[in-house]
């Protein structure tokens, strides 16, 4: 018989020992498949995790690509400046538009994971909605 969890110290199919038990009143089969259906929930939440930080990683790649092509092109306005009034006028519209660029992006960012969290706790919620209805379900059928 295969090891259906890759456990060499449990070398037992879990469903079908659990499936063989006749447990007057508990439908085990009901059980396991609420149980599957919660481990989707959660892989599934996990996976949206995953993609959000990963939206939100590349997005941060892509800010500092151009930060880096921006800088460039301040020093060059900077130092193409004829009096140092002039220089510190640059520098000041640029700091001002650097500052406002990171508050900006940093709101953007903020906002990617909070989306990316809301669509992971949605199916959990989902799911944990679900599981009462099954539970109440089952409590129902017994009586």
């Amino acid at each position: 018989m295969a090891n259906p969890t890759g456990n060499p110290f449990f070398d037992v199919d879990v469903t079908k020992f659990l499936g063989d038990l006749k447990v007057p009143g508990i439908d085990v089969e009901a059980i396991l498949a609420s149980q599957r259906k919660n481990i989707e929930a959660v892989t599934a939440a996990n996976q949206l995790a995953i993609e959000g930080v990963q939206a939100v990683l590349r997005r941060q790649a892509e800010i500092l690509r151009q930060a880096f092509e921006e800088s460039n092109s301040v020093v060059t306005e900077v130092l193409a400046a004829g009096s140092p009034e002039e220089k510190a006028v640059k520098q000041a519209e640029f700091a001002k538009a650097a500052f406002e660029k990171a508050l900006a992006n940093a709101k953007e960012l903020s906002e990617l994971v909070a989306r990316s969290n809301s669509e992971a706790a949605e199916v959990l919620s989902r799911r944990v909605s679900e599981s009462l209805d099954e539970v109440k379900a089952a409590l129902a059928k017994r009586k």
